[in-house]
């Protein structure tokens, strides 16, 4: 495992109790204390703006999903909205001034799975295709084997992390020198926005170009938009590749990879575990 992996549990209690929550005004006398627990970030922080409430915070304080956040991942009007999600992390984050658009991935990711496992264990039994032979078949994964990824070596591929939480490398074909950043909540439902509006069009999904457009931040110190668009569609693939690549080495996230062995044919290999509809609905 590399020395920027660690197992995780999908969420890091506090040493000490968290402060007690009460839900609701008490009615008739009756009231409870709603838990909260503490989720480690893979980004520790150090990829917010000092003005941002996680800025070098290390962990996120979350309350744990009840029956108003399952009513919200079941309204039809929020799930055609595409903001279903959002509005559970807004719900059940207890440090009001973080919105959950401006989460990294990464962190969005692990307070996702703390959540899933919090509200409904760690088994998560989904629908798999084989990769080998095609068997559609049910599989078992276990969200608490998850690992916390901090990031790799960035000497490896030449990047420099600068103090402003952004990145700058180098491209090997044609020596341009790309500034990028950390892609948060927002820009990921841009990104799956533009692929939805791609294919209602007929056209070709612009994933690749989509995500360089999203987190190239300037191109040799010029960060005008119609210059990012001119790199974007013109540099060698050599070079895209290099920027994806750059950027997965930076970008702290949860790693979901577990090993997939096939029941039909006996086939094993590493495979990320796929959310699915059944990542919050384990029942169904």
């Amino acid at each position: 495992m590399s020395r920027n992996k660690q197992r995780t549990g999908a969420s890091q209690p506090d040493a000490s109790p968290p402060p007690a929550l009460t839900q609701g005004p008490a009615d008739g006398g009756f009231s409870f204390v709603v838990p909260t627990e503490f989720v480690e970030l893979p980004s520790q922080g150090k990829f917010y703006p000092e003005s941002h409430p996680l800025h070098n915070q290390e962990a996120i304080e979350i309350r744990q999903m009840t029956a108003k956040e399952e009513d919200m991942l079941t309204s039809r009007t929020l799930l055609k909205k595409g903001v279903a999600i959002d509005r559970v992390l807004a719900s059940l984050i207890v440090d009001r001034r973080i919105n959950p658009d401006h989460l990294l991935v990464g962190d969005r990711n692990a307070v996702l799975i703390a959540i899933r496992v919090s509200a409904y264990g760690n088994q998560y039994n989904t629908k798999v295709a084989c990769p080998a032979c095609g068997n559609n078949d049910r599989y078992e994964f276990d969200l608490n084997s998850a690992n916390i990824y901090k990031g790799g070596d960035l000497e490896t591929l030449d990047v420099i992390s600068n103090s402003d939480g952004t990145f700058t490398t180098l491209l090997p074909k044609t020596g341009l020198n790309v500034q990028f950043r950390l892609l948060n909540g927002y820009d990921e439902r841009n990104l799956m926005s533009g692929m939805k509006s791609d294919r209602k069009q007929n056209i070709h999904e612009r994933g690749i170009t989509r995500q360089l457009k999203n987190f190239i931040v300037s191109a040799d110190g010029n960060s005008q938009p119609k210059v990012i668009d001119y790199v974007v569609a013109n540099i060698p693939s050599i070079d895209s590749r290099h920027l994806r690549l750059a950027y997965k080495l930076a970008a702290p996230n949860i790693d979901l990879t577990q090993v997939f062995l096939c029941d039909e044919c006996g086939h094993s290999a590493e495979m990320e575990v796929p959310l699915t509809a059944d990542f919050f609905w384990p029942d169904r």
